[in-house]
């Protein structure tokens, strides 16, 4: 009788010892929803970057998290879909990168799953109610501002002073056409220059308006911070170079690739941190409680490759000044 009781309590005891693990073992892996109107390819290094902050704050991607990815490679009227389906997976949080536009879906598409957004000027965007208390489902990692055409010019004057007239990429659907239109304006009229706006939105577009800039003659070129543009960005490297038109992107793997320069805020560490805020997320963090992440680096990359088939000599102060030189 007395063994009977014992073998009870035995089997009693390791019930209660498997079932809390066996519980633990059954809870459903979190899936983080990434939401980009970029494309995989071009994004590999900032999807590294994120996968980074989460691995950072304990998430592994295919061990106790899953990040499900959606792309709009561009194609800026999908988003709304992508961002809707993600909702309907019922992810634990969205990470909406690739400029306010991404960001606006993904708010569009729920005011209840958490969002992590990867975009400059989220108050004027509408995306939060202030960078201290960003209120609702959202909040925002903000690389900097994508505004840079006063010093972005002012680079490229140093390099082609004798041109007289610079063309203006713009992708007449993006958010930020208008801001960035009117700040290249005003810095080409303090320098002296005119300035030849060229609107593009497909690949199409973007050959034809190659071409109408070595029409125009223009000595030089800035493309604007667009997630379209990056999507195209061996189209736009290989036609700069092609029509050797002296060139200033708005991020670093242009560069890279083989353009001439680049200044720009520190994407990689912008989609880093938001992959930190998504961890604290699944911890239990509300967006709401979670203040505007707001990086300030600014990152020079100049190709010296890229100039010297140009035939343009960098100034040795402007490779001192460069964060980064491409030999």
């Amino acid at each position: 009788m007395l063994n009977m009781r014992r073998r009870e309590f035995i089997t009693l005891l390791g019930s209660a010892v498997v079932w809390p693990l066996t519980a633990r073992a059954q809870q459903p892996t979190p899936v983080v929803g990434f939401l980009s109107s970029r494309s995989p390819n071009e994004s590999a290094h900032l999807v590294a970057a994120f996968r980074q902050g989460l691995e950072e704050s304990g998430y592994f991607d295919g061990q106790n998290v899953h990040i499900s990815f959606r792309w709009a490679e561009g194609g800026y009227s999908r988003l709304p879909e992508l961002a809707a389906e993600l909702v309907h997976a019922r992810v634990a949080v969205i990470a909406s990168v690739g400029g306010p536009i991404s960001a606006l879906a993904a708010k569009q598409a729920t005011a209840t799953i958490p969002i992590v957004a990867v975009s400059s000027d989220p108050v004027k965007h509408g995306l939060v109610a202030s960078f201290n208390r960003p209120g609702g489902n959202v909040t925002v990692v903000s690389p900097g501002s994508t505004v840079l055409g006063a010093k972005r010019l002012g680079l490229l004057h140093d390099l082609v002073p004798g041109a007289a007239l610079i063309g203006h990429l713009v992708n007449p659907n993006s958010p930020d056409r208008d801001v960035q239109l009117r700040d290249a304006e005003e810095a080409a009229r303090t320098l002296g220059w005119q300035i030849h706006v060229v609107y593009a939105g497909t690949e199409r577009d973007i050959d034809a308006g190659f071409a109408g800039l070595v029409r125009q003659k223009a000595g030089a070129l800035l493309v604007s911070s667009d997630p379209f543009f990056d999507t195209r960005r061996d189209q736009i490297v290989a036609l700069a170079a092609h029509h050797a038109i002296p060139t200033m992107y708005a991020q670093r793997p242009y560069v890279a690739a083989g353009g001439l320069m680049s200044y720009a805020p520190s994407f990689a560490e912008a989609y880093r941190q938001a992959g930190i805020y998504a961890a604290r997320i699944l911890k239990g963090a509300k967006p709401a409680d979670l203040p505007v992440f707001q990086r300030s680096k600014f990152e020079l990359v100049i190709n010296m490759k890229t100039a010297k088939a140009l035939g343009i000599e960098v100034p040795n102060s402007m490779q001192l000044l460069a964060d980064e030189v491409i030999e």
